[in-house]
């Protein structure tokens, strides 16, 4: 098996994204934009350095070893192109449903597949009924197979595809896969076409696949009848956390754009980012960046610890990171006002946009915002009751960044969560050991560890209320929502405190500031309130982000050399 890639290395490997005559910039990626090209000579640099095995496991000839060293790589390719991840990454989701449940010969097939850098498909929506998985008709009835998907991702360009298809009457186990070699399917009996095009991610490969009589060996069966629809809900847990690293790319470089800019353009005497306004709207953007960042960090760790509760906490991280990174692009438009809207005219013309449009699809691309809080709205009863203990040493794991993880093991992914939510559970303890020592040296930061602690107590009772007879139809849903920032709070907590010895986002081991910053923007999001109420606390993350900026590092808690980058000259306004 070759060495794994490394980020350091792509990063060298790609260069400078704002390099205009280089091929993998953002001069390149806003030129295919334009002309809605997949990103052929980007995923062909990639694939021949070893990209695509970043999420195989070693028994494939993959180089997995975790999911948070993972994440870094394809943020690092994403912030030049998010399209990267569906050029090269769109069969993560067939590839985990076949660990989960497939034979050893569709294993060994699709190991082969990939590993040359092809695709397996993975076909579960239909257009007709789109999230609402248990409404779907394409059915497999002794051995034929019939009906359309669509948004199948490589649909048009993979040697195979993995279907769940009706094979019985109602409820989830009505469903079952199948694993098509579509080098042996008869002609007249597959059909593919291009899907409708989408705003953002122009380019990418999404098909229909219309089966028509297709005869299906027996072989093609993955794992038992019944089981398809169960082991595809499972493997979309892990496919959010690879999302969670487009979102961050796209992040990444929206914030560096209009630092960039900010830090460089003057209106009178004054630059851009020392006026109070754009200040306060880089803050928001900052903040938004870290707390995606800690969120998508506690993920990417969580997994391998404490897989039996990620049909939770998959579903929460990402509503969490899309809708910061949502956010925080919107605040970099206001500090780029007129520049945010350019296609032409000036360098890097038309980035913006294409970062704007791009996150719309990666907000969306694995489930919609409702449909992603509605998987687990019915589980907060049994995740905010109290008295289930807290697995101290297992949350240890987790957030000490020093921590080797266990292997990852997708056999247990569950469907639902068993007992209370581990991170809530263990943040009473955790607050009562460190707030009143924080609020000695840092009385903003202290003020909002407490109010974090009066929120996360209320929320079995909120939960309660959403249940009770008359209650607004939309009081669950409102819940979970509130529930994935608060969660997210407590993820940011966790993660200071088990690092308290380090420096995380740049900052001296143990400050407050950037603590102070993201519990700010969190509680404000779950309050449902305009973040910048909490404008002086929000800018010790922009001090941070700054700095990373100006050192040539990634915008997350553990330091990352990114390529160097060209000085752009400071403009006069």
């Amino acid at each position: 098996m070759s060495a794994a890639l490394t980020p350091e290395r792509l990063e060298e490997l790609l260069g400078d994204p704002g390099d205009d005559t280089g091929p993998y910039g953002f001069a390149a990626a806003v030129a295919r934009d334009e002309q809605d090209a997949f990103p052929t000579a980007l995923c062909e640099a990639l694939v021949g350095a070893g990209f695509h095995l970043a999420y195989l496991p070693p028994e494939w000839g993959g180089t997995f070893r975790s999911f948070d060293r993972s994440l870094t790589l394809v943020r690092c390719a994403a912030r030049r192109d998010v399209n990267i991840m569906p050029g090269t990454m769109f069969s993560i989701i067939a590839a985990t449903c076949l660990q989960l449940h497939g034979s050893p010969a569709q294993q060994k097939r699709a190991a082969q597949i990939l590993r040359g850098g092809g695709a397996v498909a993975f076909a579960l929506t239909e257009a007709e009924h789109g999230s609402d998985l248990l409404a779907g008709e394409v059915r497999l009835s002794d051995g034929v197979l019939d009906g359309e998907k669509w948004m199948v991702g490589l649909g048009m360009r993979c040697e195979a595809v993995y279907v769940v298809a009706r094979t019985g009457g109602r409820g989830p186990a009505a469903f079952s896969a199948v694993l098509l070699d579509l080098a042996s399917v008869e002609p007249g009996q597959l059909e593919r076409v291009p899907a409708v095009r989408t705003g953002g991610m122009r380019g990418i490969d999404l098909a229909r696949m219309r089966f028509t009589g297709l005869r299906v060996p027996g072989d093609a069966l993955v794992g038992k009848a019944g089981e398809g629809l169960e082991a595809a809900v499972k493997a979309q847990q892990a496919v959010r956390l690879m999302s969670m690293a487009g979102s961050l790319g796209i992040a990444d470089s929206a914030v560096r754009l209009a630092l960039d800019f900010a830090s460089a353009r003057r209106v009178g005497r004054t630059l851009v980012a020392d006026s109070p306004h754009p200040r306060r709207e880089l803050a928001v953007a900052s903040a938004a960046l870290l707390a995606a960042d800690a969120v998508a960090t506690g993920a990417a760790r969580g997994v391998h610890v404490l897989p039996e509760v990620f049909s939770v906490w998959a579903p929460v991280a990402k509503h969490v990171v899309a809708e910061s990174c949502d956010e925080l692009i919107r605040r970099c438009g206001t500090v780029l006002a007129t520049r945010s809207v350019l296609r032409e005219g000036e360098r890097g013309a038309g980035l913006f946009q294409k970062l704007q449009r791009d996150s719309g699809v990666v907000r969306v691309i694995d489930s919609s915002t409702l449909a992603n809080l509605r998987s687990y709205a019915g589980q907060l009863p049994t995740l905010t009751a109290a008295g289930s203990p807290s697995d101290d040493r297992a949350l240890a794991t987790v957030f000490g960044l020093d921590t080797d993880l266990p292997a990852y093991e997708p056999s247990r992914l569950d469907m639902f969560a068993r007992g209370s939510d581990p991170v809530l559970a263990r943040l009473t303890a955790v607050l009562a050991e460190v707030t009143g020592s924080v609020a000695e040296q840092d009385d903003v930061t202290g003020g909002l560890l407490r109010r974090l602690a009066t929120a996360a107590d209320g929320l079995g009772e909120l939960t309660r209320a959403a249940q009770r007879p008359g209650a607004d139809p939309n009081a669950l849903v409102d819940a979970a929502e509130r529930y994935a920032w608060l969660h997210a709070a407590a993820v940011c907590v966790h993660l200071w405190h088990a690092n308290r010895d380090r420096s995380l986002y740049g900052t001296k081991p143990g400050s407050t500031g950037w603590l102070g910053a993201v519990l700010g923007y969190l509680l404000a999001r779950a309050d449902g309130v305009d973040p910048r109420r909490h404008g002086a606390a929000l800018l010790p993350a922009l001090d941070a982000v700054a700095a990373l900026r100006e050192s040539g590092q990634l915008f997350s808690a553990l330091p990352l050399t990114l390529a160097p980058t060209r000085q752009e000259p400071h403009v006069q306004g």
